[in-house]
């Protein structure tokens, strides 16, 4: 009786050994099946390139959700902050087949497109027949923009070099460029407020790329069509074609071939004189003159018995150094007193950034400071001696040259 006994405990511990070993197999096989399929998840991923906004298709199976989720989310927004590379199929299909052009210029052409999660984007095709200077401004445009995020400059959202096409695709700016809002007859009803909001956030762009940027980027060509205006007139800097990283250590340039557009690039791109950042701060100010007189710089014509206006720069100066800038005032068309302190400013700042010297311009951070208020503004010296004495009936020979191309400044819109 007791050897029975015996028996059927060890068969009832049996049975159970038997049933802890089924459990523990069922588990292992369990958590192995799951692996696989996370692991074939994180390669589909892979396989297919992140598109900002979330447009990239939705992972498949809860469980993927409920391990990877936060962790994957966050890796993907890591990518997105960097250029992707697309192909021309994508393009032909972000674009309806290029079916909506809204820009073009020497560079090549810009069309609206969408991503397939619906964001608005802006594809801009490179001109084939350019060669190695559409190729060189590719490698400008990814190198400088593509590297950098900041509120007020247009963010570059990817690329396509092969041997069909090469383009950008940058976000989409819903109002256009700045020019439009200044030169455009009858011209688009805005604000002198909003005209200088516009103007410290362009500032702030430049600032960053001086200023803040791991390698200082020089822009080259500062200009109210390389301004583009989003929801609520939000400005972004654009059009990274001319621009070129260097080292912050470096105090002067080599460069090759006349940079920058006549009108706005500074004395020394056209002169066998030393090259710095100091230049984009020259184009900041003509801009600055631009929004101040909401016209041109350059308009040849003055009615006759008018004091001449061909020149806005110098009309200024000029107006300035007499003492009479109520006339700049009520060009700008400032409604109150706030507005027309902050024209004061702007007038000032502009007069400082287009100054002959290089050294004797202020640092884009000094600039912002200078026209938030935050420092104050000395009376500027007198920004263009090289010229000849002020005369109603004079023009300089150099504006003369720069007249010829005026029309080329709105070849580079980028849409």
């Amino acid at each position: 009786m007791a050897i029975n006994s015996g028996n059927l405990v060890l068969a009832i511990i049996g049975v159970i050994m038997t049933g802890v070993v089924i459990v523990v197999a069922i588990f292992s096989i369990y958590l192995c099946t799951k692996v696989a399929l996370l692991g074939s998840d994180v390669r589909s991923q892979r396989r297919t390139p992140p598109l900002p906004n979330g447009s990239r298709s939705s992972r498949s199976g809860a469980d993927a959700d409920i391990e990877m989720g936060g962790m994957s989310y966050f890796i993907e927004g890591l990518q997105n902050e960097r250029p992707i590379r697309f192909s021309a199929q994508q393009l032909r299909g972000f674009t309806n087949n290029y079916s909506r052009k809204v820009g073009s210029g020497g560079f090549g052409v810009v069309y609206r497109g969408r991503f397939p999660g619906g964001e608005p984007v802006a594809v801009k095709v490179l001109n084939s027949t350019l060669g190695k200077q559409a190729e060189e401004q590719f490698m400008a445009e990814v190198g400088t923009i593509g590297r950098t995020y900041h509120i007020n400059l247009v963010r570059l959202y990817g690329f396509c070099f092969d041997a069909e096409v090469k383009a950008l695709v940058y976000e989409y700016m819903e109002k256009g460029s700045l020019d439009r809002y200044l030169f455009d007859s009858p011209p688009e009803r805005i604000s002198f407020d909003k005209l200088y909001e516009i103007a410290v956030g362009t500032a702030r762009a430049v600032r960053y790329l001086h200023e803040e940027c791991a390698q200082r980027i020089i822009h080259y060509d500062i200009k109210p069509e390389n301004v583009l205006l989003g929801a609520g007139l939000a400005p972004k800097v654009s059009d990274f074609g001319l621009a070129k990283l260097c080292d912050r250590e470096d105090t002067h340039l080599t460069i090759t071939g006349a940079r920058g557009t006549p009108g706005y690039a500074a004395p020394e791109l056209w002169m066998p004189l030393p090259v710095t950042h100091k230049c984009d701060v020259y184009s900041y100010g003509m801009l600055l003159f631009e929004i101040l007189g909401r016209r041109r710089n350059l308009k040849i014509g003055a009615q006759h018995g008018q004091e001449s206006q061909d020149w806005y720069p110098r009309w200024v100066w000029h107006r300035f150094e007499a003492g009479e800038t109520e006339a700049v005032l009520a060009r700008a068309r400032a409604a109150d007193g706030k507005e027309r302190e902050k024209a004061g400013r702007v007038c000032k700042v502009a007069l400082w950034c287009v100054q002959y010297r290089p050294e004797d311009r202020p640092s884009m951070g000094n600039v912002v400071r200078m026209l938030e208020g935050e420092d104050d503004i000395d009376a500027p010296h007198n920004p263009f001696p090289q010229l000849a004495p002020y005369s109603a009936c004079h023009m300089p020979s150099v504006l003369t040259t720069a007249a010829t191309t005026e029309s080329d400044a709105g070849a580079a819109r980028t849409g």
